[in-house]
């Protein structure tokens, strides 16, 4: 039987990013990126080197006990600490779990640390679920560390051990324990912030969703620790987007002509325009131009951003999809096809046969012609996604009456 077929979705998921990559299952050891020098200096310079030992103290003895290792991770995968009991530790050497060592899922395959990475968000993996198979007689339970105050990620914290860490229980644990990270992270950022600003200013700030989804979600936080999320209906998605695309403001004609397919009157925006402003109040929502009165963060600003700094791994990850794919409001229209453009042709370009695994797989790139056949061009001779993406070529000429 095809083991693939035994496993979880998202496990299969992961299984197909790592063969992407060219991983390869017989390899015993996952491979070292920071020699022990250079791990001394990254590990002292990390955010996380603050509160590794609450980490330790909560969570890595813990570990010690029932014969397990905790592992904590930089944002790229790298194993900054890894605490157990010497015979534990060498045992994990064997698999080259060692600080140092490299547990991306597209360099070490599928693993719980390297999975919550990817999806930034908690995983385990169990025994043969592990896509290299020196590693499946351990199991592991994974969960990201995220900065406080960007919400960027900044590492994963990781328990593996054999199948008695297999319960429900282990993984609250590191749930817990890295929420505990978090709190003091906050804790020390907010200690700091106190010594150099007795009264520090509060502002107004907005978090925006509108990728994949029909209506945006809109998350206010006032400044003063009270957090709201609306859910708004489309024509207020839409403006909102608009308004969030352009901090500068937007007077009521270029905000027509951006909202509306047909020409209409002042009224019309007027009306729709005091609509919002009655959900969002005037603290928010300003006029003479429109604009969003607040520190506006928002996922497709996102996306732009990492493609902008060449992550494009990072952001084919926040990309949810096609932008209010159901408004054909014009502004919308054309924002949602040039950032789903810049994103396939970074990937395109990338050269990185996972990157395009990850877009055909998706609903938006499953008939993605040019994809398939780059990521096929990308493919190692023996890669065991050959036959996969030749066979959605196949389909894919079918449909399309070329040969």
């Amino acid at each position: 039987m095809d083991p693939m077929s035994t496993v979880r979705a998202q496990v299969a998921d992961s299984w197909v990013r790592s063969a992407a990559a060219g991983v390869e299952a017989d390899r015993v050891e996952a491979p070292i990126t920071l020699a022990r020098d250079d791990l001394r200096d990254h590990r002292e310079a990390h955010p996380l080197a603050q509160v590794f030992p609450l980490l330790d103290d909560v969570l890595g003895q813990a570990a010690r006990d029932c014969d397990a290792v905790m592992a904590v991770s930089d944002a790229a995968g790298q194993l900054l600490w890894v605490c157990g009991t010497p015979a534990v530790l060498r045992r994990a050497e064997s698999i080259g779990f060692v600080e140092g060592s490299n547990w991306d899922e597209r360099l070490a395959g599928t693993n719980a640390p390297g999975m919550a990475l990817a999806l930034d968000q908690p995983a385990n993996i169990i025994g043969a679920e592990h896509f290299r198979r020196s590693v499946q007689r351990w199991s592991c339970a994974a969960t990201p560390i995220h900065d406080p105050t960007t919400q960027s990620l900044l590492g994963v914290l990781d328990i593996t051990g054999g199948d008695d860490i297999v319960v429900p229980q282990t993984m609250a644990m590191v749930r817990a324990a890295a929420r505990m990270a978090e709190a003091e992270l906050a804790r020390e950022l907010l200690a700091r912030g106190q010594e150099r600003t007795p009264t520090p200013a509060r502002g107004l700030s907005v978090a925006v969703e509108a990728l994949g989804r029909a209506d945006s979600l809109l998350t206010v936080d006032d400044g003063r620790g009270h957090r709201q999320t609306l859910r708004l209906s489309r024509r207020h998605s839409e403006i909102v987007m608009l308004l969030a695309s352009a901090p500068r403001g937007l007077s009521g004609d270029e905000l027509a002509i951006l909202l509306y397919e047909d020409d209409v009157t002042g009224s019309t925006l007027r009306a729709e325009m005091n609509r919002l402003r009655s959900l969002l109040g005037d603290e928010l929502l300003a006029s003479r131009p429109y604009r969003l009165t607040a520190d506006v963060t928002a996922d497709w600003l996102a996306v732009e951003a990492q493609v902008a700094a060449g992550a494009v791994g990072s952001a084919l990850r926040l990309y949810r999809g096609p932008l209010l794919p159901a408004s054909t409001a014009p502004g919308v229209v054309r924002l949602r096809q040039s950032i789903e453009a810049t994103l396939r042709q970074a990937v395109l370009s990338s050269g990185e046969a996972d990157l395009m695994s990850t877009w055909t797989r998706s609903s938006w790139g499953a008939d993605d012609y040019e994809m398939w056949a780059t990521q096929l061009a990308a493919l190692g001779p023996r890669s065991p996604l050959r036959p996969l993406v030749t066979g959605q070529l196949a389909r894919l000429d079918r449909e399309l009456g070329t040969s």
